[in-house]
């Protein structure tokens, strides 16, 4: 067990909430998403949490996210939602992974390795419908999908495409490819070939666009119990999952003008008081919240002072009195205050995707709750 004093704590809890929360807005299957190491969460804990609370499939974005799952004991369905590279087809078939398929020849390819190995390989057709990052275009899918219907070695479980806008309410890019995406599906009635599973909603979807549920949806940052975007809409009573806390390592009285940290950027204008936090950008904890950024010390908001370094920061307390091993809260609650992932991306001028994911494996996670959904 670590005895760094920073951690990372995550209410298993809280992820069974919002997976209850989801399931019963949107009424069809959910496809957990849980790539980038479940968005800081932990990938393993929390594929097993959400496999014992009966997901129906869980979505990654490499191969060697799904290995790791199943040699986990991981066994609900898992679709790796990343472009194909040949030489891994072995591992997808020998491990029982879903494949996204993203082309005519990306679909050879998966056939050959299938006839190779002499088992049908599990397929979901990407249909690119405005990302412009992988799958065929709408407008020229139909042979696409023709030689995948055709194919005796894939079975069509899925067909999806990735919405660009959702997270933002009134982009009216989401109506346009659900236009896209419902006439790339009707080439199966035109083929007279079983519709598979059309999933097409991300978390913004989720939140703002019922029309975009279709068959699955494919939550990911709402599952955490984080808001996608500052305009997402708050249908659900989502719980924020994870929690990052420290303690203060240094307390010592700064002089009026004496600067703080890398660069001398940042002095007090009168004598205060300042501590220091073990955590740094070499832990995920970002740069550009360098002066602006705040956290919790004493159940009260205090902002970063100077720069943040690879392993540390500096905060103003001010007049206030702080001492060794005192609780610092980056992202949580404290007393009767919070800071939110949201309010964090804000600050250092990015999304709350980034800020978790970048949280690395130097920070310890411990987990907590994991029982039944509340």
């Amino acid at each position: 067990m670590s005895q760094r004093p920073t951690r990372i704590l995550v209410d298993l809890d809280a992820i069974g909430h919002n997976l209850a929360a989801v399931r019963g807005r949107v009424g069809v299957p959910v496809m957990g998403i849980v790539k980038a190491n479940a968005y800081g969460h932990g990938l393993v804990p929390v594929a097993l949490h959400l496999q014992a609370q009966g997901i129906d499939q869980l979505g990654v974005a490499f191969l060697e996210e799904g290995i790791a799952l199943r040699q986990a004991g991981v066994r609900v369905p898992i679709l790796v939602l990343g472009g194909l590279f040949g030489p891994q087809l072995t591992g997808f078939l020998e491990h029982d992974l879903e494949i996204t398929v993203s082309s005519i020849a990306k679909l050879r390819q998966v056939e050959a390795a299938a006839e190779a190995l002499g088992r049908k390989a599990v397929v979901h057709l990407k249909v690119d419908t405005g990302m412009e990052r992988i799958g065929v275009h709408s407008y020229s899918c139909r042979p696409f999908i023709e030689a995948a219907v055709a194919s005796p070695w894939c079975t069509i479980k899925g067909v999806y495409s990735h919405l660009a806008c959702a997270d933002d309410p009134a982009s009216p890019m989401t109506a346009l490819q659900v236009e896209r995406f419902a006439e790339a599906c009707a080439h199966f009635e035109r083929l007279g070939a079983p519709m598979p599973l059309r999933h097409l909603a991300n978390s913004g979807g989720v939140l703002h666009f019922p029309e975009t549920w279709l068959d699955l949806v494919r939550p990911g940052i709402a599952l955490y119990g984080v808001q996608p975007d500052p305009a997402s809409a708050r249908p659900l009573a989502l719980r924020p999952a994870l929690s990052l806390v420290s303690q203060v390592v240094y307390f010592k009285v700064v002089r009026a003008g004496s600067p703080v940290s890398y660069g001398a950027t940042w002095a007090p204008r009168r004598d205060t008081r300042v501590v220091t936090v073990p955590v740094g950008y070499g832990d995920g904890w970002p740069r550009a919240l360098s002066s602006r950024g705040e956290v919790l010390v004493g159940g009260r908001r205090r902002p970063i002072a100077g720069r943040v370094c690879m392993d540390q920061f500096m905060v103003d307390i001010g007049q206030d009195s702080a001492f060794n091993e005192d609780e610092v809260v980056l992202v949580g609650r404290q007393g009767g205050e919070a800071i939110g992932v949201e309010a964090v991306a804000e600050a250092a001028g990015t999304i709350p995707y980034e800020i978790l994911t970048g949280l690395n494996e130097r920070i310890p996670r411990i987990y907590l709750g994991g029982g039944p959904t509340a």
